[in-house]
């Protein structure tokens, strides 16, 4: 009974629009290649900047450089501003549904009659 409930659940979610604005999104960016070598190289360097402080290492000023030129190139694209805009509905959409399901479960163990159908 839970796994249809949820796989229900999931194909609701999958119909809405923040989903399909989401997918939209993510759909560009990857076809985006200058955008997604730009994306994936940023997030190498802020690893490896994240690593080099951990260690207790001071990051190369080149490599500081490097991720605030990219960084700077990559938040002005519109393309990334979509998606950065699409994943925030979604994430709101997800909130809402978990607080739903949260008041379910409350609900359900507040009551003295079982039901598993």
């Amino acid at each position: 009974m839970f796994g249809e409930k949820a796989h229900e659940l999931g194909r609701m979610i999958g119909q809405t629009e923040e989903f399909k604005a989401l997918k939209r999104s993510r759909d560009a960016m990857e076809a985006a290649g200058d955008l997604r070598l730009k994306f994936d190289r940023m997030e190498a360097l802020a690893e490896d900047l994240q690593r080099q402080a951990a260690e207790g290492r001071e990051p190369a000023e080149k490599d500081v450089d490097e991720y605030n030129r990219i960084f700077g190139e990559v938040q002005t694209d519109t393309r990334y501003q979509q998606l950065v805009v699409a994943q925030s509905n979604f994430d709101k959409l997800m909130m809402q549904v978990q607080e739903r399901i949260m008041e379910g479960m409350q609900k359900g163990a507040e009551s003295s009659i079982i039901t598993l159908s």
